[in-house]
């Protein structure tokens, strides 16, 4: 981690016109550094071309709202001017910016012009003041071009509705970090938000939830409180024109056949019993759906998508097609004589039916289809666009049969999940950090050269069922999507960590001045858990407990811990090793050199046992998604009592079962055994089916402790076996779940078990 004074390093070295490091996201293709600064203040003039204008009414709009200084347009060739010039010759998204002492050029055309001027607005010096008398520009060449066409964030506004002014402000976000596609995720099981004027009951009764769950998903609490929100037509029709002058194009998601009850509430004969439904109030999956077999459900879709049409004049409509239970259509006899009419196989080629029957529709208005990649189950209609969720699988399925592909896998593109290992807000499970999405690689390994052009890019998802507010939408948004940003723009060999990282407290100053609430995830202390020693030897001698690690990167930085027991604070350099010698809460936090608190406080709880930072094996090793520590995580004194929000704390186990050996060190009695596990049907996740205690004082030779041969548990629980006897060797088999029960999310898959800490008394 850099130090924070680079920021006001690079500050004056905006003034002086000598840095040679200019702190822009995404990073260009090429900069030279030139001499001198180029002035803009009030007298500054704009000379305009016919396709800048959009470009040119943003840079004017920002330099007003942010400095307060005022840029007219002139048709003559005034010296300290900015000049757009049309240049087809280069990429449509390509611009090439020039700055020199006395005049500045963007050459481009309407996209690459609007890119070039996020590019200067990323180059202002950074002030607080209201307003500002001239700034200072260092003078410089830069071409640039970005590497996918498609460079997309999702917003998810149906389980919770932000409103229209909100949605303006979201794209902006996605306009200052070069982003060209805004996926409108605009109906749910939790609600439908979009008017469509020939079925007024969308959103009349569709809008509407009664409650809306508190907590994680299993919950159980409710806040007795209606939920309701959509969008006009008219009101979509504005935020789509605002969009395009962001070079912002946006894909409505409208869901089918799963993902549909709030649809279904509305109107009863959708689904195939014809029951009376209340629009889903918790997160998850619903069993009912759309009726695949019934002709009227076609005709319902067409009706809706043909209102959808006169409003998005984007290329693709996004139908969804993901966790679709298919339940209800095995048992419907509609279903039934479908399948047996159209020659189908089984429930997931009738998906697929569902799907092309969709997609003719809509290649018959000039429109394609984009899917989450279960459309690709059953077979895939003629000229749809996959979404890879599902890991990578997906895309190069999709790439092979040469079909165009968006990389969003959920392990390193979904944005709801936590960008801290120390969260401590409910978020949805795993943890994506800010390197994770830098690092990310979109064009999957293995992929041939042909096949490697269908993928047209990637896109990162924010799915709201933990976001109530659009404090937390950012929250969770930033700093993340500067790294999506270069990810996606940028070559790999462009790519440095090094310098994205020198650059993000310039890039925290801007998000500041703009009003955007950023995560600090990035000062996070980097703690772990290690095992204590009466010795240094550690190959000579067993654990007795565990240390708790604390560092940061930067040497200025002052590491404080409070221990609990301890009424004073410790204060350290950026490097501390603590032994854990009592039970209970230890918190840590980063002062920089100026005596301010720059990092989240790091909190946690530390329950040791006879367990505690003892050698252990597994069997089997637990999936790469949720590796976490590997076994140690599972003896390290902690406990995720916060559930899905501290991901590091869990191993995952896809299919597989647990099969663990403790080694205690020597003989020692033992009267309860527990295993913590964790419980999430909506993500897949399930307590094993039965877990079996053994002791061993060779750990050749066990025998068995105590059994638990029925699990049955909500969040996370814990397991306990209950005998007394002598023992060194502690073995622990949880029996994976097996397959996910039809009708459930993920039905037909195998299930996630997740294990969180092992004690033993």
């Amino acid at each position: 981690m850099k130090k924070l004074c680079l920021l006001a390093t690079i500050i004056i070295s905006f003034f002086s016109g000598q840095s040679q490091t200019y702190n822009i996201v995404p990073q260009p293709v090429s900069i030279t550094s030139q001499k001198g600064n180029f002035i803009i203040n009030n007298n500054t003039k704009i000379h305009p071309s016919t396709a800048s204008f959009h470009a040119m009414e943003f840079l004017q709009q920002h330099l007003q709202k942010h400095y307060d200084i005022h840029l007219n347009t002139t048709e003559k060739s005034l010296p300290h001017s900015i000049f757009f010039i049309t240049d087809s010759s280069l990429p449509k998204e390509g611009y090439q910016l020039n700055i020199n002492a006395n005049k500045m050029t963007i050459r481009g055309t309407e996209a690459g012009f609007f890119y070039a001027v996020q590019t200067i607005i990323q180059l202002l010096p950074i002030t607080h003041e209201k307003k500002v008398t001239q700034l200072y520009l260092p003078c410089m060449k830069i071409e640039d071009s970005p590497r996918f066409p498609y460079r997309g964030l999702h917003l998810d506004v149906g389980r919770h509705f932000f409103p229209a002014d909100y949605i303006k402000k979201y794209i902006d976000y996605l306009a200052l970090h070069k982003l060209n596609t805004f996926h409108w995720h605009l109906t749910e099981d939790q609600g439908w938000r979009i008017e469509i004027k020939k079925y007024p009951l969308l959103t009349e009764t569709g809008s509407c939830r009664k409650q809306t769950l508190i907590g994680n998903y299993g919950s159980g609490r409710y806040d007795n409180t209606p939920y309701c929100g959509f969008y006009t037509q008219q009101e979509i029709r504005d935020i789509v024109a605002y969009a395009s002058k962001r070079n912002i194009t946006i894909i409505p998601e409208i869901e089918m056949p799963g993902h549909s009850l709030a649809a279904i509430a509305s109107y009863p004969f959708l689904s195939c019993t014809k029951a009376t439904f209340d629009v889903m109030q918790t997160w998850g999956v619903s069993p009912e759906v759309l009726c695949a077999g019934n002709d009227s459900t076609y005709e319902f879709m067409e009706n809706v998508l043909d209102e959808v049409l006169l409003l998005f004049p984007s290329k693709y409509i996004h139908i969804g097609g993901d966790e679709c239970p298919k339940e209800r259509w095995h048992q419907c006899a509609v279903c039934q004589q479908k399948i047996k009419n159209e020659h189908l196989k089984d429930e997931h080629e009738l998906q697929s039916y569902f799907i092309r029957r969709i997609e003719q529709y809509l290649n018959s208005k000039g429109r394609n289809i984009i899917g989450w990649d279960e459309i690709l189950e059953g077979g895939l209609a003629p000229n749809a666009t996959v979404m890879s969720w599902r890991g990578t699988d997906g895309g190069v399925a999709a790439a092979q049969q040469h079909h165009q592909a968006i990389m969003t896998p959920g392990q390193l593109m979904y944005f709801d999940h936590a960008q801290s290992a120390y969260e401590d807000s409910v978020t949805q499970g795993g943890l994506i950090s800010l390197k994770d999405v830098y690092d990310y690689e979109p064009i999957p390994a293995g992929l041939n050269d042909n096949e490697k052009q269908y993928i047209i890019g990637a896109q990162a998802n924010m799915w709201t069922e933990y976001m109530n507010n659009t404090r937390k939408v950012e929250y969770m948004l930033f700093p993340r999507m500067a790294a999506l940003s270069e990810t996606l723009w940028s070559a790999p060999e462009q790519k440095n960590w090094e310098r994205f990282t020198t650059g993000l407290p310039s890039l925290f100053s801007k998000y500041q001045k703009w009003g955007i609430n950023y995560s600090k995830a990035f000062y996070d202390i980097e703690c772990s858990v290690i095992p204590r020693y009466y010795r240094t030897d550690q190959s000579a001698s067993q654990p007795i407990g565990i240390s708790w690690k604390l560092q940061c990167k930067d040497s200025s930085m002052k590491i404080f811990v409070t221990r609990p027991y301890f009424e004073a604070e410790d204060s350290y350099q950026n490097e501390v090793t603590v032994p854990i010698i009592q039970n209970g809460p230890y918190s840590a936090l980063l002062i920089n050199p100026k005596g301010e608190v720059i990092s989240n406080t790091l909190t946690q709880n530390f329950y040791t046992n006879r367990a505690t930072g003892k050698k252990a094996e597994l069997k089997t090793p637990p999936s790469n998604a949720y590796a976490s520590a590997g076994v140690f995580t599972l003896v390290d004194g902690i406990h995720n009592g916060s559930g899905m929000s501290k991901p590091k704390e869990f191993l995952g186990f896809w299919g597989n079962d647990l099969d663990m050996t403790i080694d205690l060190g020597s003989m020692m009695p033992i009267e309860t055994i527990i295993l913590h596990v964790f419980e999430q049907e909506a993500s897949w996740i399930y307590p094993p089916s039965a877990v079996t205690f053994w002791s061993s004082e060779d750990g050749k030779d066990f025998s068995i402790f105590d059994a638990v041969n029925s699990v049955d548990g909500k969040g996370n629980f814990p397991i306990i076996g209950i005998k007394k006897t002598q023992a060194r060797f502690v073995r622990i088999l949880a029996k994976n779940h097996g397959l996910i029960p039809l009708g459930n999310p993920g039905g037909g898959n195998k299930s996630w078990l997740f294990a969180d800490e092992v004690e033993i008394f």
